[in-house]
């Protein structure tokens, strides 16, 4: 399956480092050409003789050694594709930050080809905030990020923060060199994140959507070949090369987005968070506080699925969200009824992790034909590969 292919493997320090010896194996039995690099505090954890055995190549991991050097520049131009795996926190620093301080990171910096990488780390270090910038701002230089897996965790804990299994690697490289790019040739609009509804220069209404969702079904369109406009609220979630990102603040903005895009548009997948409703009046000047009570009016902002359903053409195909916190099903299916469109994904809140703000999501699709589809918990990312496939089954049906 990967005969010819020339993967170059870095290994850092974490003690997932132990699950690369069999995807090194996995490549090699896949008729992949495999080198290894590996940083100096990953000989903690493996030995570079299970990987000079396993991958028939000499493994390095000094830049400098007494009087000679490995040439980083032809490493990284020798591979078809880079797979990091582990990719521990510091690491993950320093590839965001543009730091060299040992072989892999120089071979990174200078890498013509591209580069997969795989988490792995505990879950509060994980889940902090500069790690999660990290890893956006890895993914905005193009670099491709396999989703954590949540269970259980070297420190004991269980959660997310755990690489991905070698089977679920290997399967994400094949998928990486024989894509078929299904949707070539077609358009796709999403939208994604919240809006924000000004009550004066310094206050609004929102929600708690990051827009995680939204951007990771984007993202998946794109790499199946399609052409994606992204319609984005407030989020700091850096977006992909390649996908045409319209960012916008509130309900207003993205109707009119919505409208100017919708109609060469062959799916449509309303991820956002809209504000339902939104101040009667907005104030020029910061409200002051005064009284011990204040009442804020508050009228409708446009529906815009409702009107993007009654517009739709018979081969255009619209996908709505619905978050609940109660009678799920029975409100996913009336809202899928009264805007006309094809598709629902149902978010309940009463499912843990599912929703705003974290990482992974657990969903149920049900379509107009009257079929439904149930998901465990998965990060977003695989989230987003079952939405997308079942959109495609739904089209070509």
């Amino acid at each position: 399956m990967l005969s010819g292919k020339k993967i170059l493997v870095g290994v850092t320090g974490s003690i997932a480092a132990y699950k690369t010896i069999l995807l090194v194996r996995l490549l090699i039995k896949a008729g992949a050409e495999v080198k290894v690099i590996m940083t100096p505090s990953a000989k903690d954890f493996v030995s570079q003789l299970t990987f000079s055995t396993l991958s028939k190549n000499e493994v390095l991991v000094d830049l400098f050694n007494e009087n000679s050097w490995a040439n980083h520049v032809n490493l990284g131009r020798w591979a078809d594709v880079m797979v990091i795996a582990p990719l521990s926190c510091n690491t993950l620093a320093k590839m965001a930050n543009g730091l060299c301080d040992n072989l892999l990171l120089a071979v990174y910096l200078s890498a013509t080809c591209p580069v997969i990488v795989a988490p792995a780390m505990d879950e509060d270090m994980w889940h902090h905030p500069s790690t999660q910038s990290n890893i956006n701002k890895i993914q905005s230089f193009g670099n491709n990020i396999m989703p954590v897996e949540n269970g259980e965790l070297a420190s004991g804990l269980y959660g997310d923060g755990r690489m991905a299994e070698p089977e679920q690697i290997l399967q994400y490289v094949r998928d990486f060199f024989f894509s078929t790019k299904e949707l070539a040739g077609k358009i796709i609009l999403v939208t994604a994140g919240p809006t924000h509804e000004a009550i004066d220069p310094v206050r609004f209404i929102s929600n708690h959507s990051s827009g995680k969702m939204g951007v990771a079904i984007a993202e998946e369109f794109a790499r199946r070949g399609a052409a994606v406009t992204l319609i984005l609220g407030p989020s700091n979630i850096n977006v992909s090369k390649g996908i045409h990102t319209l960012k916008v603040t509130s309900a207003r903005e993205m109707y009119d987005a919505c409208m100017n895009n919708f109609a060469k548009a062959d799916i449509t997948v309303m991820a956002a968070a809209v504000a339902d409703y939104m101040p009667q009046n907005f104030s020029s000047r910061k409200i002051k506080k005064t009284e011990d009570v204040f009442t804020l009016g508050l009228k409708r902002t446009n529906d815009i699925l409702k009107e993007l359903g009654e517009q739709k053409n018979q081969d255009q195909v619209i996908v709505g969200f619905a978050l609940e916190t109660n009678n799920e099903k029975e409100n996913a299916l009336c809202k899928l009824e009264k805007k006309n469109i094809d598709l629902i994904v149902l978010n309940s809140l009463n499912d843990e992790g599912a929703g705003f703000g974290t990482d992974t999501n657990k969903i149920a699709i049900f379509d107009k034909h009257g079929n439904e589809f149930h998901f465990e918990k998965k990060s977003k990312n695989l989230v987003a590969k079952d939405i997308v496939n079942t959109i495609i089954q739904y089209k070509n049906a």
